[in-house]
């Protein structure tokens, strides 16, 4: 009774139950989709994102620790780089393998090193470009803010500027071909700020996104300069194309094209591969599906006031 008591629990002990468990959790989809899973590892996203954060802070180095005076300054910034470059590459590398599993492609290992290392070297070249698009974004803000004393208190503290700095890293990423981390980039910053910019978006200089929470910008929209969006606008597809199979059609052009010196106010929304004329401005909560000229003016029609009675209008 005792030995078969045993044999029992040994068949549902703890070990038993732990098999059970890992084996759920290593259980691939039976759809399709996630056989790049068979890749290996994918990017760390902390790793990625601590990089992205020291890359960001980079852009201003007047704000690294322990940096008071220009030859500090300079040596902080020499040690930054050197650590940031090795991080950035290897996380890289592992979204090239990601990348290669899923498109059949035949580059070796010692290829994607490479690659991956290259990619590292030329975001890193461009930190001297990017700190000048923020200081251009900055000084946006500050000619289209009021409210904004300093375009140092922009380039500090406003999540628009947060937002379109660290789309600018993820945008690099992305023209180089890099998945994954692009996409992760925008999307943290989407949540830290509310502001949902597509990796893919081209965005000219001078932007400013003024308060910002709502704003979502689509993977192909096309923007010049001198653009100013307010909360709430969506630059976005007015449809999808499918192929025969019902299956969508990626990376078609569908976002709006708008073009140098347009301001678009809140809450309005712009949809399909349609041109905002340079100089336009759009008004709030207008919604609009169709180009317009250089000079335009759009506005939401004269609302129209009346009374209710016994339930009318609900």
């Amino acid at each position: 009774m005792t030995s078969s008591s045993s044999s029992t629990a040994d068949a549902s002990g703890p070990g038993s139950n732990d098999d059970r468990r890992i084996d759920g959790l290593l259980a691939t989809s039976t759809g399709n989709g996630f056989s790049a899973l068979a890749a290996g590892l994918l990017p760390d996203r902390e790793l990625t994102l601590q990089a992205v954060v020291r890359l960001h802070r980079l852009l201003v180095p007047e704000t690294l620790t322990a940096a008071v005076d220009l030859a500090t300054r300079r040596r902080r910034i020499a040690e930054e780089i050197a650590a940031i470059e090795p991080l950035l590459a290897e996380q890289v590398l592992l979204a090239l393998a990601f990348r290669d599993h899923v498109e059949a492609r035949s580059s070796s290992e010692a290829e994607r090193r490479a690659l991956s290392q290259e990619v590292a070297r030329v975001v890193l070249d461009r930190l001297g470009q990017l700190r000048q698009h923020l200081f251009e974004d900055a000084r946006a803000a500050y000619r289209g803010d009021p409210s904004c004393r300093d375009p140092v208190e922009a380039m500090y503290a406003f999540p628009g500027m947060l937002a379109i700095t660290r789309h600018r890293i993820a945008h690099l990423l992305h023209e180089q071909g890099v998945p994954l981390l692009p996409r992760l980039i925008s999307e943290r910053a989407h949540t830290l700020t509310g502001i949902d910019i597509h990796p893919g978006a081209s965005i000219g200089r001078e932007f400013f996104i003024d308060h910002g929470t709502g704003v979502v910008i689509g993977e192909t929209a096309i923007i010049g300069d001198r653009v100013t969006l307010y909360q709430g606008v969506t630059l976005g597809a007015k449809s999808f194309q499918v192929d025969e199979s019902g299956q969508l059609v990626k990376g078609q052009p569908r976002h709006p094209i708008v073009e140098d010196d347009v301001t678009i106010y809140a809450s309005a929304t712009v949809l399909g591969r349609v041109v905002i004329g340079r100089g336009s401005i759009i008004g709030g909560n207008v919604w609009l599906t169709h180009s317009v000229p250089a000079g335009s003016r759009v506005y939401q029609a004269e609302a129209i006031e009346t009374g209710f009675e016994q339930g009318g209008g609900i």
